[in-house]
């Protein structure tokens, strides 16, 4: 094999590879290649998502709020309890002295 036909054999070898090499790639990036109704199925799945976060988030806000309501109904109405139970105490306090009052009037 003379110093011509090496170079011409070398060429056909490398523009085989080429070939092979284009072919291939052109194969990998048509099966890998992402679809416009995937694109479009992931778009609306992003987007029901981030309706859905958002919906979290106003839900979390409204029970975040109604329990500091319903705290602040409880702290009131337990301060009322204590102030009804001071009340009734101080009443039967009151009664039981006018009933020894009314006994020592009685009784003298």
């Amino acid at each position: 094999m003379n110093r011509t036909e090496f170079v011409i054999a070398t060429a056909i070898i490398l523009l085989v590879a080429f070939t092979v090499g284009y072919f291939t790639c052109w194969l990998v990036q048509r099966f890998s290649r992402v679809s416009t109704a995937d694109v479009a199925e992931l778009d609306q799945m992003s987007k029901a998502l981030h309706d859905a976060e958002e919906t979290r988030d106003q839900a979390i806000t409204y029970l975040q709020q109604r329990e500091a309501e319903l705290t602040n109904q409880l702290s009131q109405t337990e301060a009322e309890l204590r102030a009804a139970m001071d009340g009734l105490r101080d009443a039967r306090h009151e009664a039981e002295e006018l009933r020894g009052y009314i006994e020592r009037v009685n009784q003298a």
